[in-house]
């Protein structure tokens, strides 16, 4: 998707060796015109399997999710919640996930109210590194029953070893933008 990478290219900027920082279009400001262009091309990926539910990650997820739902006949939106709080639904399906940019490992949950057997789901999120995130939104989906029919990725670092840990689960991943290396403080990307 060239206006993605051309933002990434424009807005984007690499800190270290491996993380990409996002904050001005994607993940703390949001361009809404660009999502709405990511929601469309999510809907082309998979737009042949049925898709009755999208899933996503607080918070980040979320606007991506919201955005691209309205292109799947504005099926619901789901987001696995990472924090407790008082009025969380004990009743739900949970998981342990490990955070690459937090260093650390939490867990998720969805109720059990919002994941069903027969739920055809597709998993949306902005980044993908080491693939944890999107294993654990596999495992709730599989916990409830539903069966995950997509992996949808804006911005994959395809130097980790995230898409084939998830390919590896059985399921399709398709990410918008893939990055092959960061040199001299530039993203490189893969050609299509």
């Amino acid at each position: 998707m060239n206006l993605l990478k051309e933002r990434i290219l424009t807005d984007g900027y690499v800190l270290g060796k491996d993380i990409l920082k996002v904050d001005r279009f994607l993940n703390h400001q949001v361009d809404v015109g660009l999502l709405n262009e990511v929601g469309k091309a999510f809907y082309e990926c998979f737009k042949d399997k049925g898709i009755n539910k999208i899933l996503t990650i607080e918070a980040s997820g979320i606007a991506i999710a919201a955005i691209t739902a309205q292109y799947f006949n504005n099926v619901p939106v789901v987001f696995a919640k990472k924090f407790d709080s008082v009025n969380a639904d004990p009743d739900s399906y949970e998981t342990n996930v490990y955070s690459f940019t937090k260093k650390r490992n939490y867990s998720v949950r969805v109720s059990k109210k919002f994941i069903h057997p027969g739920d055809r789901v597709l998993i949306l999120d902005d980044f993908l590194a080491q693939g944890r995130a999107a294993a654990g939104l596999i495992e709730l989906v599989r916990q409830g029953g539903g069966e995950v029919y997509g992996v949808g990725i804006v911005i994959e670092k395809s130097f980790q070893e995230g898409n084939a840990y998830v390919s590896s689960l059985g399921v399709e991943v398709h990410s918008l933008a893939r990055i092959k290396a960061f040199i001299d403080g530039k993203p490189i990307f893969e050609e299509a």
